[in-house]
């Protein structure tokens, strides 16, 4: 019996082996960046750090990623000075860009349209409005030189809060345990397909059946119009305090979003307050063929490829709203 289970031990940590291997071999684990909070407060990821960005259990999507020495993920350095033309851009995971190959980026095909231009890409998953803006301030030696400067926003995402903090809450990734489970790609891979998500849900079912209690199905209450209506003020009052906060060049600053997500009352604000904004939604949902991924929100090549349209025409022309 004792020799039955040393040898069923042994199988079993060999086949563990055997996993980690084909997982490591065949990249079916993400590279998870380290990030930091540098010493101006504001959250980025670790520079100079490669990788591969996994989703779905079949490589359903599979780029390299790569951190240069400012933090973000981009294909070439941040040098802005007086005697170029720079556009950057800045936001979240949108633009971050862990979907797609670095070197086939937003920023990229931007440039790729336009001669003597040199795209910045500041996108880090999780960056609202008070991140974009607090970044922008206290990097404002190196954003004073740069020409055009495009932050994107999504109303019923980004206007949460109407001053900068560090979230925290974020950071518990970096910590010891979270660094050295990453390093173990089967169990990153197990994550990432969901295999542990019934092994954390155990203990609460083990809980239940031996309490004998059953959870009720909360009923999801629909938002009223005067509910609807205060949000959205208070959205906007976030925005404004931001805005005096940390400062705002109307001259050189455009917004990018979706107003086909974006309330009226926002966009109303925006143009009588002379806050231009670039619109993309028009163009991805006229496209006939689909802009974002199958499985995912964010935007696939051909998405991509319309964003970098519609900031191009809008730099070419400056005719935004």
């Amino acid at each position: 019996m004792t020799k039955l289970i040393f040898k069923s031990g042994l199988y079993f940590i060999l086949i563990l082996i055997a996993l980690e291997l084909i997982v490591r071999v065949l990249h079916l684990g993400k590279d998870s960046p380290a990030r930091y909070i540098d010493e101006y407060n504001v959250e980025k990821w670790e520079p100079n750090q490669e990788g591969y960005s996994v989703t779905g259990n079949r490589r359903m999507n599979f780029a390299e990623y790569h951190i240069n020495n400012s933090g973000y993920n981009s294909y070439r350095e941040f040098n802005p000075t007086l005697d170029k033309t720079e556009i950057a851009l800045v936001g979240d995971s949108f633009i971050q860009g862990f979907h797609q190959d670095y070197y086939n980026s937003i920023g990229k095909k931007i440039e790729n349209q336009l001669n003597d231009v040199e795209v910045y890409e500041y996108g880090y998953a999780g960056y609202d409005f008070a991140d974009q803006l607090h970044l922008t301030q206290q990097y404002k030696e190196e954003f004073s030189k740069i020409d055009y400067v495009v932050l994107g926003i999504r109303f019923r995402d980004d206007l949460f809060r109407g001053e900068y903090e560090v979230i925290y809450d974020r950071m518990r990734l970096e910590s010891a345990m979270y660094k050295n489970a990453r390093k173990i790609k089967l169990l990153v891979y197990a994550q990432g397909i969901g295999i542990l998500d019934s092994a954390k849900k155990f203990p609460g079912k083990l809980i239940s059946f031996f309490m004998n209690t059953k959870k009720e199905a909360k009923e999801v209450k629909k938002e009223t119009i005067p509910e609807i209506e205060a949000k959205q003020a208070k959205y906007i009052k976030n925005f404004e305090s931001l805005v005096e906060t940390y400062g705002y060049d109307k001259s050189k600053y455009v917004l990018l979003l979706d107003t086909s997500e974006t309330p009226q009352v926002f966009l109303t604000y925006l143009e009588t307050h002379n806050f231009k904004y670039i619109d993309f939604g028009e163009s991805l949902n006229n496209s006939k063929t689909p802009p974002t991924l199958i499985f995912d929100q964010h935007w696939n090549n051909h998405g991509r490829n319309l964003i970098a349209d519609c900031v191009v025409k809008a730099f070419k022309s400056f005719n935004v709203h």
